[in-house]
């Protein structure tokens, strides 16, 4: 028993600190599936269903529910309770016309931000690294395990609008100067500003970016931490009216 629940389960003290889950509840939680998000990044869907959204009082109920094809990610029904959700993935639920997209709060944590109708139909995706694949030719792997060939001026950074659920790539967000971006690790995890300049360095040292905020505050963070969400206005809606 112990071997099965190891590989079904997880240990709810071992689960990332975002999960809204006490440890000392239960022994074991549910374990995510390997996915398009690493366990670290993301939520499983049956915590979203029974622990956040509150749609479910339990974990049968919760897997009822997933299994009837009620919850859609990025506009595909899934059936999988052990889905792993992640960073911008947006969350439908049309029996109750409840649609939210999953952000980063100021301690770290991933929440479900709701949002309007029109809002639904788009998520945001970093291009984490270009490979070259067989012809030849350049494959963008995006930060939500997606992979598509560079038919376009892109560049590691960058963020491109993706329509849902056609998952057809629709305009890009340049990482340059003067566009705005959500921090999306370290001390300043959760804040929104300007890129006022992009340090990149010839050494080991990591390359950095100085933000401004509309106080005119400044702070740097690494480059890796920047995630463009819009040039002169987000394009997306976000926590507290940002």
């Amino acid at each position: 028993m112990a071997i099965m629940g190891s590989r079904k389960h997880l240990k709810r003290y071992k689960a990332p600190r975002h999960w809204p889950i006490h440890p000392k509840e239960n022994k074991w939680t549910v374990k995510p599936n390997p996915g398009p998000h690493a366990i670290e990044e993301s939520l499983p869907l049956l915590l979203i269903v029974r622990d956040i959204l509150k749609v479910a009082d339990n974990s049968r109920e919760a897997k009822r529910i997933i299994n009837n094809g009620d919850i859609l990610v990025d506009g595909r029904i899934r059936k999988d309770y052990k889905y792993p959700v992640g960073f911008m993935d947006v969350i439908e639920i049309p029996k109750t016309e409840s649609i939210y997209r999953v952000l980063p709060d100021e301690k770290g944590r991933l929440i479900l931000h709701p949002i309007e109708t029109k809002n639904r139909e788009f998520k945001l995706c970093k291009i984490t690294n270009k490979t070259t694949i067989k012809g030849g030719k350049t494959q963008l792997n995006l930060h939500d395990g997606r992979n598509y060939i560079d038919e376009g001026d892109y560049k590691v950074g960058d963020v491109v609008i993706l329509k849902v659920p056609e998952q057809k790539l629709d305009e890009v967000i340049k990482f340059e100067n003067g566009n705005i971006g959500l921090i999306t690790g370290g001390k300043h995890i959760g804040e929104i500003g300007r890129i006022k300049e992009i340090n990149i360095t010839k050494s080991s040292m990591p390359n950095t970016v100085e933000m401004e905020t509309d106080s005119k505050k400044t702070f740097l963070t690494l480059k890796d931490y920047v995630f463009v969400i819009g040039k002169k206005e987000p394009v997306i809606t976000l926590p507290g009216g940002k």
